[in-house]
């Protein structure tokens, strides 16, 4: 079993940063892939970023391509997603997942998940 906490989510002004951080904890893997998904009102939860096991490759939804940027620490079992040039539509709980080696867009695809973060950007 895989524990994934998140952290870091607040509420920040339109053009604002945010930078959330998961950490894993159990029985951890050096070979998974990370990815964050979000979840506004009302939504379905979506793929946001995912990295590969060694950081080698990262996938970004096309909305926040530029602004986000997702990277991992395998030392510290955590990965992080540094939100620059925030918009109101990005506002939504956003939830951490692994799954083995690569990442993908099919949240049916990860095995764990943690409970998630707040982000709220205000216009």
């Amino acid at each position: 079993q895989v524990q994934l906490v998140e952290s870091g989510g607040g509420s920040v002004q339109t053009g604002g940063s945010l930078r959330l951080s998961c950490t894993a904890s159990g029985r951890t893997s050096s070979r998974s892939a990370m990815a964050w998904f979000r979840q506004a009102p009302g939504q379905d939860r979506d793929f946001v970023a995912g990295i590969s096991y060694n950081g080698g490759g990262a996938l970004y939804v096309d909305s926040v391509k530029g602004r986000f940027t997702i990277s991992k620490d395998n030392a510290k079992n955590t990965v992080y997603l540094q939100m620059n040039s925030l918009k109101p539509e990005d506002t939504a709980v956003y939830v951490c997942a692994a799954r083995p080696i690569v990442p993908t867009m099919r949240k049916q695809e990860y095995n764990y998940w943690g409970q998630g973060t707040q982000v709220t950007v205000s216009s």
